[in-house]
C-alpha cells in the first residue's frame, strides 16, 4: 500500500472511530504484527512433505470438490 492510501485510511479512521475504538484497533494491529514476527517460513523439506501428503490424499480419494469447499465457506458455522 502506498503512503497516500495509508494516510487516507488513517484519516478516515480518525474521523469515524472513538478514542476507545482507536485504542482497541491499535492493540489488535500490534498483536497481529507480533504473531507475524513469530512465524517462520517453511523449509523445502516441509514444503515437499506437505505436497507428498496432499498427493497421497488425492490418490486415495480423500479430497473435497471446489463446490464442497465453497459451500462450507459460505455456510454459517453451527456450534
Amino acid at each position: 500500500m502506498s503512503t497516500t492510501v495509508l494516510n487516507g485510511l488513517r484519516d478516515y479512521l480518525y474521523g469515524t472511530l472513538s478514542p476507545a475504538n482507536m485504542l482497541w484497533l491499535a492493540e489488535q494491529l500490534r498483536q497481529y504484527v507480533l504473531e507475524l514476527q513469530q512465524q517462520k517460513p517453511y523449509t523445502i523439506e516441509e514444503v515437499n512433505a506437505i505436497i507428498d501428503e496432499s498427493e497421497l490424499q488425492l490418490a486415495e480419494g480423500k479430497y473435497k470438490s471446489h463446490e464442497e469447499v465453497f459451500k462450507e465457506l459460505l455456510e454459517p458455522e453451527t456450534i
